[in-house]
């Protein structure tokens, strides 16, 4: 994500960013303000920050903010570098900016994100399947269907069946992955491909919407996200 008052600026970054295999730009915008607004609606791993902007500049704005993501500072000023750092943003780029040092600066923020990666594990949870106590990942789970006094939780690779009321298996799930949306059913929402009337697909699977829940799902699923015509 690009914020910077300055056109030229945002254009240069944006193609450095097109050139740079691993990164996706996901949004850009002229000023905090604005960036207060998008962060409500995306959740970027790196932010290219300029410091001297209208209404709030780059450093109040880092100052205020939590749990930020990594942030490379643009700015055409040296006096803002040792404050930025006190703020443990990753990198802080001069303008003009050269190509080789936005690379040297991203791949170091590349490096930084596989390593948290890599030493954060994977939620899980393990379920009891006749003799066995088996472990699901959090993460591979599509959607959960109750079947009486037992459920059957669908994965990406296999199903489990284990005695749970779907209800109390909820309260294990993290409730900004997991949502109910029918009595019987418990979706992953980033699992889910299309909505067809009031049915989710996910797969091969359709999945139904109750009707008592129906505003509350399609709420929740399209919000700042729908884009018609």
């Amino acid at each position: 994500m690009i914020t910077d008052d300055e056109p030229i600026a945002r254009k240069g970054l944006r193609g450095y960013i097109e050139k740079t295999d691993f990164l996706t730009l996901t949004g850009e915008c002229e000023n905090a303000l604005q960036l207060n607004e998008l962060l409500k609606k995306e959740q970027p791993e790196l932010l290219f920050m300029d410091i001297e902007m209208p209404y709030i500049n780059g450093i109040d704005f880092l100052s205020g903010i939590h749990n930020p993501p990594k942030v490379i500072i643009t700015s055409a000023y040296e006096q803002y570098a040792l404050k930025g750092y006190e703020l443990n943003v990753t990198d802080y780029l001069l303008k003009p900016i050269s190509f080789d040092r936005f690379l040297k600066a991203v791949n170091r923020v590349h490096e930084l994100l596989q390593k948290e990666q890599e030493s954060t594990p994977e939620p899980y949870l393990f379920v009891k399947t006749d003799k066995l106590l088996k472990k699901v990942t959090i993460q591979d789970i599509l959607f959960i269907e109750s079947m009486g006094n037992y459920v059957l939780i669908h994965t990406s690779s296999s199903k489990e069946i284990t005695y749970s009321p779907l209800k109390s298996l909820l309260e294990f799930l993290p409730d900004n992955l997991f949502m109910q949306v029918h009595r019987s059913y418990i979706v992953q929402t980033s699992k889910i491909q299309a909505i067809e009337g009031n049915m989710l697909i996910i797969g091969i699977h359709k999945i139904p919407i109750a009707r008592s829940l129906r505003d509350e799902v399609l709420n929740a699923l399209l919000k700042d996200k729908l884009i018609s015509r």
